[in-house]
Order: structure tokens, then sequence, then C-alpha cells
């Protein structure tokens, strides 16, 4: 008997072997078949018996009937034959089979095939095995050795030859599983992380022109609301120190949410009434009356009551002066050459009619004349309600700006104060339309087929009047109230809205109120939206100013002080000053870059309340707190107000006068408070749009297109300007179209490149401040006087001092003014385009 231990390694390779033989149905010899029934590898259980290997080499065919082998062996039929065979020659019997099996395994399919040098197993328990020799039948074969019982048809079908191999398979399965959902989780991830940035939240996320936002927020603006805080604010207007008033819009702002809201106080420098209202005494016959018309008796001046004090002109010259009326007319330079011919001017009182021309501009002239007083009137047929305005006495300003002891600086307690009582030579006294009636001598209107005949002194008619000016000059403090609504991405960028408020007395009492109820319920508005999370980009700033009747001192002051700030980073100003004029006509003004914008807010507002006013856009000189912004700074302005057609039709700069109002007549004009609403949501579309965009709506080719339009209808043809003008348009065009069209698309939007647009954008304005301007002209030469003026204001002005003469340095010097503005936009076009292309070269 051989040892169990010598046949180890040849063993193994009888089990792979078997298995092989198993697996591929290869024949074998008849003394091989033994080793189908045995269990050689005990503890370990490779084999447990034929039935349970075949079972495990093919499961499919373990369910329905078996694939067997039989072996055919008669010695195996013998009674009494034992049924466990010693290990010792199953042993022997296994080795023959395996010499018996290398001349049929030497087939090409088997090559391959290697022993391996897996661990020995173990035989020692091999010796009890039970071969159930009942079990096995008698069969035949194709070659004599194996038959192979097929009885179930898909058996080999579902078998693989990778089927030992399951335990890999399956790893590599899950492997493939946990990374396909590794990544799906990853791109779940990322695909949140995206759709949450881009998803708006109720807030409205802020940065972007969102046309339904501004609508949400301009729906909440009722002109109910409008009127109840213009009623609440009328109520406190009684007061002399304006204190009170700026005290309660500031309380109501911090109420509402405004952020940062304060107080800045300026002590300035204001002309006041005197002890006693000025006089008018006539010599021939020794009456004397009031500038209101009515006789010098106590008793007419207490039914006056203050009205009358306040029919003055701040900083005028002080004192009594006795001469003669000569009719000016409305003091046009023509008509001083016409005057200045007939008559001598010099020490006389001229009679002045208000319109036309600035005031500043007309005092100055009749400086130069020679003049020693001025009597002002509104001719009845220039005004818009003659009847109402014919006996009323008003208020006038002669400083063109700011706090006259400090000009050009701001008012602080330490600053060096200039020694300015008056600011010109002129004793100068409104008066009403009725007493200049009486001068005139003519007891009545002349009214001819309802035409209104102007009044005018004949020329060869002499008056002598006593004039007497008393006021007085002394310093108090004036508040403006400004609060900040930050912007989210750019806060160094200022929207600046201002409105005034009540400066003593009853003199723009009802206008300022007006204006205060405007800006407050825009503010209400807005706040609302604020504290649900969305902000604008830009910073709005809100200013209340004060001290306007006597030359916008707040807003200039405010100004001054923060100039170095606001030169750099004021993008525009919204003006709202007195927004109910009249109730026929909405009347927008804009700077050129800012028309078209306001020209498509007018028209939605049309469309939306089914009725269009018809308005026009302009750029004209401004009434109001706007005119440091414009003047001084360069910054793109528009204001909206509703007008009178026939103050807008009859001669401009009607509105210098200051009337006393009472406190029904807003009321009168507006009693639904209906135009309050439709101004707010105008304003403040404009504000929202100016505020987010992250372009700033500001048509640089409009600029260009305005200056060409002023240089037209000149007068003197100037063909070097006609040809510069040119220029500056197609350097607009290009402007335009290369550089602004592209970023105002998202898709080629970039924020580097956005920020220098911007900054060319609000400061395209700036090149045409010019230093030296008549007294009451814009430095800012895109404004036009009036309507009915499209040339450049100092060149139509130094045109009509020069008509003349042959050559006029005063027409050289416009000349020149208004070229070197329009070289230099031209200029800063061409820069900012090389600029843009210099940063696009170097990108690439």
């Amino acid at each position: 008997m051989k040892k169990a231990g010598s046949h180890k390694p040849s063993y193994q390779l009888t089990e792979r072997l078997v298995l092989h033989v198993l697996l591929n149905q290869i024949p074998l010899p008849s003394e091989g078949l033994a080793l189908l029934t045995l269990a050689p590898l005990g503890s370990h259980g490779s084999f447990a018996g034929n039935k349970y290997e075949v079972d495990r080499a093919f499961p499919c065919c373990a369910l329905g009937k078996k694939m067997a082998y039989h072996k055919v062996k008669a010695d195996l039929r013998t009674s009494g034959h034992s049924q466990y065979l010693d290990s010792d020659d199953l042993q022997a019997t296994a080795l023959d089979l395996e010499w018996d099996m290398e001349k049929e395994l030497e087939e090409p399919s088997f090559d391959q095939f290697q022993t391996d040098n897996a661990e020995h197993q173990n035989l020692g328990h091999s010796e009890t095995l039970d071969l159930h020799l009942d079990s096995i039948q008698p069969a035949t074969s194709p070659k004599g050795r194996f038959q192979r019982l097929q009885e179930e048809s898909d058996c080999v079908t579902h078998y693989t030859r990778s089927a030992p191999k399951n335990n890999h398979c399956n790893f590599c399965y899950l492997l493939k599983i946990l990374c396909i959902a590794t990544t799906l989780f990853i791109f779940g991830i990322i695909i949140g992380y995206y759709a949450h940035m881009n998803c708006p939240s109720d807030a409205s996320p802020s940065g972007t022109n969102n046309p339904q936002l501004y609508q949400d927020i301009l729906k909440t603006i009722k002109a109910e609301d409008i009127k109840k805080s213009f009623r609440n604010l009328l109520q406190v207007y009684d007061s002399e120190d304006d204190m009170e008033i700026s005290k309660k819009i500031k309380s109501h702002w911090i109420a509402l949410g405004l952020e940062d809201t304060q107080f800045i106080n300026y002590s300035v420098l204001l002309d006041c009434p005197g002890p006693s209202p000025g006089t008018i005494t006539v010599s021939s016959t020794g009456q004397c009356f009031y500038p209101d018309g009515q006789p010098c008796r106590e008793e007419a001046r207490r039914g006056q009551s203050q009205d009358l004090f306040y029919s003055y002109a701040a900083y005028s010259a002080k004192g009594t002066l006795q001469a003669d009326v000569i009719d000016v007319s409305y003091g046009t330079m023509d008509d001083l050459k016409r005057i200045t011919k007939l008559k001598n001017t010099t020490n006389q009182i001229a009679l002045l009619k208000l319109g036309k021309l600035p005031l500043l501009y007309k005092i100055s002239l009749l400086e130069k004349a020679g003049f020693g007083g001025a009597l002002l009137y509104i001719d009845p047929c220039d005004a818009p309600e003659s009847a109402v305005l014919s006996s009323e006495p008003f208020m006038v300003t002669l400083n063109p700006g700011g706090d006259p002891s400090t000009p050009g600086y701001p008012s602080h307690d330490e600053s060096f104060r200039q020694s300015r009582p008056n600011l010109t030579s002129l004793l100068v006294q409104p008066i009403s339309a009725s007493l200049a009636t009486v001068l005139i001598s003519s007891p009545k209107l002349r009214m001819d087929k309802d035409v209104c005949r102007p009044l005018e002194l004949p020329h060869n008619e002499k008056r002598t009047v006593s004039l007497q000016v008393q006021t007085v000059t002394k310093f108090k403090t004036v508040s403006n109230v400004v609060g900040y609504l930050r912007g989210l991405t750019s806060p160094d960028r200022y929207i600046i809205v201002g409105s005034n408020h009540h400066a003593g007395h009853s003199y723009n009492g009802q206008e300022w109120a007006s204006s205060t109820a405007v800006i407050t319920a825009f503010i209400e508005a807005l706040m609302l939206r604020v504290k649900k999370g969305w902000r604008p980009e830009r910073t709005v700033v809100f200013c209340s100013w004060g001290g306007t009747p006597w030359g916008k001192i707040g807003s200039y002051e405010w100004g001054e002080d923060f100039a170095k700030i606001l030169q750099k980073n004021a993008v525009a100003y919204v003006s709202i000053h007195s927004p109910i004029r009249g109730n026929s006509t909405l009347y927008p003004v804009a700077s050129p870059s800012l028309q078209q914008l306001v020209l498509e807010k007018n028209k939605f507002n049309c469309v939306r309340r089914a009725q269009c006013p018809g308005a026009n856009v302009s750029s004209v000189q401004i009434q109001g707190d706007a005119e440091y912004f414009v003047n001084h700074l360069g910054v793109p302005t528009v204001q909206f107000a509703y007008e009178d057609i026939k103050a807008l039709e009859g001669p401009s700069f009607l509105s210098e006068a200051i009337f006393p109002k009472h406190a029904t007549k807003i009321e009168e004009l507006d009693p639904s408070f209906n135009l309050h609403e439709v101004i707010t949501k105008l304003s403040g579309e404009v504000i929202l749009q100016i505020a987010n965009d992250p372009v700033l709506p500001f048509n640089a080719l409009d600029i260009a297109l305005g200056v060409q339009n002023s240089l037209k209808d000149n007068e003197p043809s100037v063909p070097n300007l006609l040809a510069l003008a040119s220029k500056l348009r197609d350097s607009a065009e290009l402007f335009q179209s290369d550089e602004m069209r592209p970023a105002n698309d998202p898709k080629e939007r970039v924020p580097s490149r956005v920020r220098m647009l911007n900054d060319i954008l609000q400061d395209l304005e700036k090149n045409f401040l010019v230093q030296r301007v008549p007294p009451g002209f814009y430095r800012n030469i895109l404004y036009h006087l009036d309507e009915k003026t499209s040339q450049f204001s100092i060149l139509k002005e130094a045109w009509e001092q020069c008509i003349p003469e042959t050559s006029n340095e005063t027409l050289q010097e416009a000349l020149s003014t208004v070229l070197n503005s329009i070289n230099s936009a031209h200029t800063f076009f061409k820069t900012g385009l090389d600029v843009f292309e210099s940063v696009l070269l170097e990108k690439n």
C-alpha cells in the first residue's frame, strides 16, 4: 500500500482534472469512473459525494432532473462485496486514472491548464465513505465509456465557464454600483448647488433689472396715504423755526426703517424781513403803498398779517432811493439798448417784469446800465391765474446759491465769514400787479376782444417815487435731513433724491409739504421691500433740504461739504421740487443722457393710465435744489411735475417768484391726490432703474445729438464747431454700439468692463461744465434757458451783445468755451474706447 503523503500533489491534480472532465464532458477510461463517487477532501469538503459535486457544478440542473454519470463495472455487482473501499486502494486507483488520462487530456483546449501550488489536502477521513453502489445503474456511451443523461434541455444554456469566478464577479458588480451611486450623489450636490444659486427667492434677488419687482414696490403707493401725510405735515408748518418740521421728518423716516437718518446743520447768513415792510411813495401825490398795493395804514398792515413782511427781495441793498421810474419791460439786452438810447438810466428805478430770462442776469444788466433800484412785478397777461396773482405780494432771492458769507466752501463754525449783507447794489422790491397798474396810471387791464394787453408805462410820461427797503441779515441754522439706503454691490455710488422742507412763514408752505409727502411715500414703499431682504445695487440717499427760498442754501452747503466724494461717486439726482404746479399736463425735465429713460417711463405711464399727456422731455434750467448737482457737479438730473399749460406757453422763469399760498391750494389742484401718486411712481421707477441696472441707463448718443441740435440754429454759423460736433456724434455712436450694447447683454457682461463703462457714463456731462457764465445761467451748457430756445445759452447771450459790433471778445470767448467742451467730450469718448480696447487685447 502506498503512503498517502506521497500522492498528495498528484491527487490534487486529480481533483482539478475531475472538475474539468465533468465540466467539459471529456470521456474517461472505465478505470477512473470510481473516482466520481468519492469525497477525498474530507474536512475541507471540496467533494462530498457524486451527487453533491454534480449539483454544485451544474446548479441549473440541480432543481430538476439531474445529469449523472454511471459506472458500468461487473465486479461491483458481486454479492458480498464490501461497500467501502480501502483508502490505499482508492489512492492507487486515482493514480492509475491520472496516468491513463494523460493521453486523453492532450487536447488543444487544455493546453493552458496548469497544476498550481494549492495547499495539499488531508486524506485521512476518506476511509469511511459510503459509495451507495445501489444507486449506480449501467449505461452505454457512444464511445463505450460514458452515458450523459441530459434530461433538461436548457441546462447547458444556463451554464457558463466563469462560474467558479462568481465571488470575483459579485465584487466587481458591487463596486460598479458603488461608483455609480457615488457619481450620482456628487452630480446631485452640484446640480442642487447651482439650482439654489439661480433660483429666485421670495425676496427677489438684487442685482437684476426686474421690472416686475419695481411694479411690486410701486403698487403699494396709494394716493390716500400721500394725502394723509400731506395734511399731517401742514399741522406744524406755521412754526418760524424749521427745526420742528425737520425733527418730524427725521422721526418719520426712522420709523419707516431708513438707515442712518441724521441732521446736517449749517449756520448761514439769511436776509430776513425788517421791522416794517417795504414801501413805495409816489412823489407827485404823496401816496404811500405797501408792496401789495394797499395804502400805508396800520389797519391795512394788520389785515395782511405776516404776508406783507415777506414781500421782499432777499439780499437786496438796504436804504431809501428817490428817482424816476423807467419801464424796461422784461429787461432783456434789446430792451436796455433801446432804453439807454432814449433816457439817462443812472440811479433811476427800473420797472421790471419777471420772466424770459433769469432774474440775476437782468439785475446784472441793470447794474451795468447804472440803475439804482428796481420794482419787480408779474404782468397779469403772463400769469396763469391773473385774478389771483394780481394782488398777491411775493418774494424773490438774489442769491445765486449757498451761504453768501462762505461762497464756494461749506459753512462750518470755524469757517471764515465774508461780510456780504447784500449781493447787489440795487434796491430791489417786488410789488403786485395791482400796484404796477397804479404806477402806470392804468385803472384796469385793457382787454380787446379777449386779448390781454400787457402793462406798459408810456415813454413820454414821468413817474417819480421814493423806494424804501428794510431787511435784516442774521445768522441762523439751516437743517438738512439726510437718510441712506445702502447699496448691495456698489455702496459707494449714490443716487440722490431731494425735496425741500418748510423754512419759515408760509412761503412755499404747500409746495414743501407736497414734495415731502411724495418722497416719504416712496421711502415707505421701498422699505417694505427692504424688510423682506431686498436691496438696491447702488446707495440711495434721501435728502430734505432747508433754506431753499433764500437760494438753495441747504443743498449747496451739503454739496460743498461733500464735494470731493460727490464729484467721484454721485451717479444721478432726482428732484422732487414743487411736484404740483398745475393739473393740466405732465412736465418732465431731464439731462440729455436721461431723456430716453424718462420718455420710456412716460409712455408706460400713459398706457397704464389709459391717457397720455403728450409731454415732451426737455433739458432746461429748473428751479429748486437740483441746481448745485447740475451746475457744479455735472450730475445727470431728472424732475417730474404737473404744470399748467398756460404757464408753459408763457414766459419762462416766472417760478422765481415765491408766492404765499394757502393750505387749500394744493388740494384744489389735486383733490384726490392722484397726480401726487403718478409723480411718486414715475420718480420711483426712475430711481429704481438707475439704482439697480448693471449698466447705467444713460444714453451717450443723445448728448452728442443734443450738441448738434444746439449748433444748427446758431446765428453765427461756425463750421469748425459743426465739424467737431459731427466727430463727437461718431465717437458716441461707436461707444454706444461697441461698449454699451454688449455690456447690456448678460452673456457678454464682464464686471470690470461694466464698472469702467459706468464711470464713463456718469462723468460724461462734466465735460460740459464751464467756469464763466452770465449770472443766472447754468454752468452746464447742455441745459437751455427754456423750451423755446434750442441754442447754447452762452452763445445766444454773447451773440445778442455783439450784434451792433463787427467783432466782440465776448462772442469769441463763448465760442471758444463751447469748442473746448465739445472737444473735451470727444476726447473723453475716444480715450474710453482706447482703454477698453487695450484691456481686451491684454486679456486675449
